[in-house]
């Protein structure tokens, strides 16, 4: 299917564009109204998560705000861990549990291998819904998350702030914690190139906590296994840009541009100017505007938004995107003022 608007597409293959395409992480989310009507309808978040009609219509409601230049479809990082059977449910305040969490080498050898096309058939029925509803007007996006991301929720059984089950699990069980990424990175693979299949024109790996890692760990527990995710979808699809979006990792920009990545997702820690010295212009750039900023007033907004644009300066392959997602209390209309303020001053 032809898209429409392709700017995200042109800029993510470092093409000359008339201005920077600008997409925002959870932007199908709590902080719209009509985000949270649908939430409250299906009752419980993977109930909503396993609707395609749902998906579909959570996945779009930003853009029927907003003059987006794509859309992400909703869904959740911890699909995986979920179809290899922890027993994924969600806390209100706390965030996503898992009621097995690893423990052993014995846990991770009798998690069940995973056919993306039928173990995640809800998430390839809701990415089929919404690419025939979109038409082609801009680029759908899939997703999954980094394999070291998702080890340290299967391992802590939820959120953490120290990660220090994670931690040791990868220090005293090593053999065992390679075993888990490698197995979580096949199914990785497998899971984003079932979504391209299914309708997605781009993907982005998200690597949450990636900066909670030396950097020699990063190396090791992290960026090895999402270069094999990268190298794996480009195997079956050369043509389809891959982002990878990992947080607080500026020491490791420039391995990460070694990936045969199309672009890196960069926080708001790091300047883009910073970031495109230390990535060479091998790759796109995405970011990054600290979220809190959407709580400012709106001329504030702007002042950022143009900060950011002239930090990444002159040039090609630049995609605006918050340093990380939309928070929950934010308030829609500054995300209007956002996307507004990237088009006036990014005009060529």
């Amino acid at each position: 299917m032809k898209i429409k608007n392709d700017l995200l597409l042109r800029t993510l293959r470092l093409e000359k564009t008339e201005r920077t395409p600008v997409w925002i992480m959870r932007q199908a989310g709590r902080y719209l109204p009509e985000y949270r009507e649908v939430r409250a309808q299906a009752g419980d978040f993977m109930t909503m998560a396993r609707n395609p009609e749902m998906v579909c219509e959570v996945t779009l409601q930003p853009l029927r705000r907003f003059p987006l230049d794509a859309v992400i479809i909703f869904s959740d990082i911890l699909t995986i861990p979920d179809a290899m059977g922890l027993g994924l449910y969600f806390v209100t305040g706390e965030g996503p549990k898992f009621k097995k969490p690893i423990i052993t080498e014995a846990d991770v050898d009798a998690l069940p291998e995973i056919d993306a096309k039928t173990d995640l058939k809800y998430v390839m029925d809701g990415l089929k819904l919404t690419s025939k509803t979109l038409e082609g007007e801009v680029p759908l996006l899939g997703f999954c998350g980094s394999p070291w991301t998702l080890l340290t929720y299967m391992v802590e059984g939820g959120s953490s702030k120290t990660f220090a089950k994670a931690k040791s699990f990868l220090l005293n069980q090593s053999k065992a914690a390679h075993k888990l990424l490698q197995k979580l990175t096949d199914a990785s693979v497998d899971y984003l190139n079932q979504q391209i299949a299914s309708g997605a024109n781009a993907v982005q790996v998200f690597d949450s906590w990636g900066g909670s890692l030396s950097p020699v760990m990063y190396e090791e527990f992290s960026l090895t296994y999402m270069k094999q995710i990268v190298d794996g979808v480009k195997a079956v699809n050369p043509e389809i840009p891959v982002i990878l979006f990992s947080k607080g990792v500026q020491h490791n920009l420039a391995k990460m541009a070694e990936t045969r990545a199309d672009c890196l997702g960069v926080d708001w820690t790091t300047d883009l100017s910073l970031a495109r010295e230390l990535t060479k212009g091998k790759v796109a750039l995405q970011g990054n505007l600290d979220p809190c900023v959407l709580y400012a007033q709106d001329e504030v907004i702007e002042k950022e938004v143009k900060r950011v644009l002239d930090s990444y300066g002159e040039g090609v392959g630049h995609v605006f995107n918050l340093g990380h997602g939309m928070h929950p209390d934010m308030k829609p209309e500054k995300l209007g003022i956002l996307i507004n303020a990237v088009k006036k001053y990014s005009q060529q």
